[in-house]
């Protein structure tokens, strides 16, 4: 057990919850952030063992206190994932500038709240892993979704650009673009949209969210101290970047 301590915004539901079940497995102390939803918080912490903190990682403040909270009940945070992240798609024509607000503040602006705040920790111990849960359409980009493609897409260059910063100090950065993922937010799609998206998957299947979190778990690592500013493409192959 190496009983460091991991933190996982989003981490109590789909994607989120499996890299919290997966970093516990490998021994950390995981601390869990949400803001909305009380019940899956509370099955969380049931099931997995994780400590759950309700915070808005929009808020700057509030993303700095939580992680003193966190810091104080569990010990020093070793792990950040950025996983937190929402959609509210829409033409660009008709987006109204409270959907672009809301989902460039949850998907990107949570990666500096958060990151601001674990950082002058990290460089001073001369360790940290920094992992964000980026999007195959933050690659590729996807009609109706200029706000998300342009929130994923940014995290990819601050990816970069903090890995550059910290490289010297111990703190790997690394990104993860997940393309589409068995979860409930997909689960609940029509079955024939559903088929449709398969179609374009050559592994011919979506992804699990445990093959997600085994790419978090390896980047978390203390061995994976080489790998930093990187983008791992997890997509069954339906998007290759060059």
């Amino acid at each position: 057990m190496n009983g460091k301590v991991a933190v996982v915004t989003g981490g109590t539901r789909g994607i989120g919850l499996s890299i919290t079940k997966k970093l516990i497995a490998d021994g950390f102390k995981v601390a869990v952030i949400y803001n909305g939803n009380e019940d899956a918080a509370k099955k969380c912490e049931a099931d997995t063992g994780a400590k759950a903190f309700k915070a808005d990682v929009t808020d700057f403040d509030l993303c700095a206190s939580t992680c003193d909270e966190i810091e104080k009940a569990l010990g020093p945070i070793s792990v950040l994932v950025n996983n937190a992240g929402v959609t509210k798609d829409g033409m660009l024509h008709k987006m109204g500038k409270d959907s672009w607000d809301y989902v460039i503040a949850t998907n990107l602006t949570s990666c500096f709240n958060m990151c601001r705040a674990v950082m002058t920790g990290m460089r001073e111990r001369s360790y940290g892993r920094i992992i964000n849960i980026s999007s195959i359409n933050g690659q590729k980009g996807q009609m109706g979704q200029t706000n998300y493609a342009a929130a994923k897409a940014g995290m990819i260059g601050f990816t970069k650009s903090l890995a550059l910063e910290n490289a010297a100090k111990g703190v790997t950065v690394n990104a993860i673009c997940p393309g589409y993922i068995e979860t409930d937010m997909t689960a609940a799609m029509a079955q024939p949209v559903l088929e449709s998206i398969i179609k374009q998957i050559p592994v011919g299947r979506m992804g699990k969210p445990e093959e997600i979190a085994n790419y978090v778990s390896f980047l978390a690592s203390e061995d994976n101290a080489f790998t930093t500013g990187a983008t791992f493409t997890v997509n069954g192959g339906q998007y290759m970047p060059s």
